[in-house]
């Protein structure tokens, strides 16, 4: 017999939101584990102490993860899903009837007190403090690696930056703009424009490394290896020299805000440039667990840099066929460095030697003489390489997957793969709230069993 039951809509009825929030749910392991007061006092001096109550902070930021860690990327959408999902009521301590912030809510707070106090890098903090406390970071080994993030900017809206560019009043522009004109004021020296640029977002890059050209920003991880957690990140221009920059700046900044020093740093070939490897090895005592950037192989079938012999004592170096190769073949009255702007120095074998070499044609065929660039940082670039030899390097090398999971992560399943908001300061905002995201959930699944399978099924 079919049964039908009829209960009208406009019955009021008395619930507890306890109750419908299963004890499995994602959003339980997360609240046990989140922690906001210390963002709180960190707030505090940027309220009044006078005046209407305003929504509380606190709010904004738990529906700020909601929407970071399920991938609701609009702002208006995730206002409607949390007025209509009572797990997000739950998690936000809303009650069945309270109303969920306007959106506009969240734009005038990010560009007002949240971004003068830097409050998203103070809430992803303290969430690392407490993977410290709960055991999850082990600080022995730390890998790095960057992404491309598109930039919320159109191919159309581009001009050469060869051309003369009005932006206009200054009290016209829009945000993007006046960061961006403000960094070039403050570059010393000024940097070196790229090929295009956006008037939407200007400071975003010009890039075609994947595919058909595009503007984008790259997000930078430094992640602890012991369990995948995000010690640090950094947006950045998409550039080589600009990541290695904020992989250096992340590691400080570790360091100093944690104590933390890794003794060893796993990274790609982009971060086995010379100076890097010094720095690593000099100035900070970490072991580098990078393949060396090479750039002396030679496709044509001659010697390579490899295949000539360094004599530390004599400063020269000795070809197969047995002939020397120096930096200065006469005395100077005033000593010279003979360093490059390449921070490399020139070691030239003598023309009468290679005139009368039976291995010329092995060795330089189209020039007079062999010459080979050293770098001043050879020595560092030889310990890197007597490291790519040992066990523990090749352990790093599967250590390294890590972050390129998290980033498969951060497109994937919390749909970050282009930007919504403009802007260095927006897409510093947004890949901290990022890996903030990423951090709870990696905590919540590996402290707490039941929020396992809840977040498989939520992704």
């Amino acid at each position: 017999m079919m049964g039908r039951k009829l209960v009208p809509r406009e019955r009021t009825e008395v619930i507890n939101l306890e109750e419908f929030v299963p004890q499995d749910h994602l959003l339980r392991a997360i609240d046990r584990y989140l922690d906001l007061t210390e963002f709180r006092e960190h707030l505090k001096p940027f309220y009044s102490h006078i005046g209407r109550p305003s929504v509380d902070p606190e709010l904004i930021i738990r529906m700020l993860i909601i929407g970071y860690c399920y991938g609701i990327r609009s702002e208006r959408r995730l206002c409607e899903e949390v007025h209509l999902n009572l797990a997000y009521r739950w998690f936000c301590h809303l009650g069945i009837h309270d109303k969920a912030p306007d959106h506009s809510t969240f734009s005038k707070n990010r560009h007002g007190r949240f971004r003068d106090s830097d409050a998203f890098r103070e809430l992803f903090e303290s969430v690392l403090r407490r993977c410290i406390v709960e055991g999850l970071v082990g600080g022995e080994g730390f890998a790095t690696d960057a992404s491309m993030i598109r930039a919320d900017a159109r191919r159309l809206r581009t001009v050469r930056s060869a051309m003369p560019i009005d932006w206009g009043h200054p009290s016209d522009v829009t945000r993007p703009v006046r960061e961006y004109l403000a960094a070039l004021n403050a570059a010393n020296p000024p940097a070196e424009p790229q090929k295009y640029v956006s008037l939407t977002d200007p400071a975003a890059s010009w890039t075609a490394i994947q595919g058909p050209p595009v503007f984008t920003y790259s997000t930078n991880y430094l992640v602890d290896v012991k369990a995948g957690i995000i010690v640090d990140v950094e947006a950045s221009a998409t550039n080589h020299t600009a990541e290695r920059r904020a992989t250096c700046h992340m590691i400080e900044r570790v360091e100093q805000h944690f104590a933390l020093k890794p003794q060893r740093l796993i990274g790609d070939t982009v971060y086995g440039a010379a100076n890097m490897l010094h720095w690593l090895r000099h100035d900070k005592g970490i072991a580098p667990h990078i393949p060396v950037w090479e750039r002396s192989a030679r496709q044509d079938g001659t010697f390579e840099s490899r295949d000539f012999l360094w004599d530390a004592r004599a400063n020269a170096y000795r070809c197969p066929g047995d002939h020397v190769l120096r930096s200065e073949w006469r005395t100077y009255s005033i000593p010279r460095t003979h360093i490059t702007k390449a921070d490399t120095i020139i070691y030239r074998a003598s023309e009468k030697d290679c005139k009368q070499c039976p291995l010329k044609e092995q060795c330089c065929p189209n020039t007079s003489h062999r010459k080979i660039a050293r770098s001043i940082h050879e020595d560092d670039r030889d310990a890197a390489r007597r490291i790519m030899d040992t066990p523990l390097y090749q352990q790093s090398c599967c250590e390294r997957k890590k972050v390129e999971v998290l980033f498969a992560h951060l497109k994937r399943i919390l749909k970050l793969d282009r930007l919504r908001l403009r802007g260095p300061s927006g897409a510093h905002d947004e890949f901290l709230l990022a890996a903030t995201a990423q951090n709870l959930r990696r905590l919540a699944k590996r402290l707490c069993s039941g929020g396992l399978n809840q977040a498989t099924s939520a992704a």
